[in-house]
């Protein structure tokens, strides 16, 4: 497939093929989940064409890989801000914490959990246990660095650097 078939840059489509080639070739569909996330990288978010697209890369079902793609919350069906924070709210964070760091979240950025800011900057979500609860609270910036010890004071030091 060619980059203009499927949407995708060469850089991406490289980077699918190097996930392919750690799987024998009658086992591609091990490589959906990484090929997802890099479909995601580039475009921000997932449409169904571009699911589908990589389903089609990648030799499988289209329905095989919108299975992951809905499944899993790392993973994002509508455009989100160009940082997503994804706060733990599960038990051991919200004893923690975590409730009021979402909550200081929600009013400092004017917005809900599921919202974006009107800016298109920031896109707020309730994560499940994230597996750092002796770090609590911990909140994950953009699926992929994860923050600890969310106090007001670290989340207002996160969100400069992330001006």
């Amino acid at each position: 497939m060619t980059e203009r078939s499927i949407g995708l840059s060469a850089e991406s489509l490289a980077q699918i093929d190097r996930e392919l080639a750690k799987y024998p070739a009658d086992q591609r569909r091990s490589a959906t989940m990484s090929a997802l996330r890099i479909a995601q990288v580039e475009k921000g978010w997932l449409s169904t064409d571009t699911i589908k697209a990589v389903a089609d890369y990648l030799g499988i079902a289209p329905m095989a890989a919108h299975e992951v793609a809905t499944f899993y919350n790392m993973y994002d069906r509508k455009p989100v801000g160009r940082f997503k924070l994804t706060v733990c709210t599960n038990l051991p964070c919200a004893l923690s914490g975590g409730a009021d760091a979402g909550e200081y979240l929600k009013k400092k950025l004017a917005i809900g959990y599921g919202e974006t800011t009107a800016d298109g900057k920031y896109t707020l979500v309730e994560g499940e246990c994230m597996g750092a609860c002796g770090y609590a609270p911990v909140m994950l910036v953009n699926n992929h660095t994860m923050c600890n010890h969310m106090t007001p004071d670290a989340i207002d030091r996160k969100l400069a650097e992330l001006n």
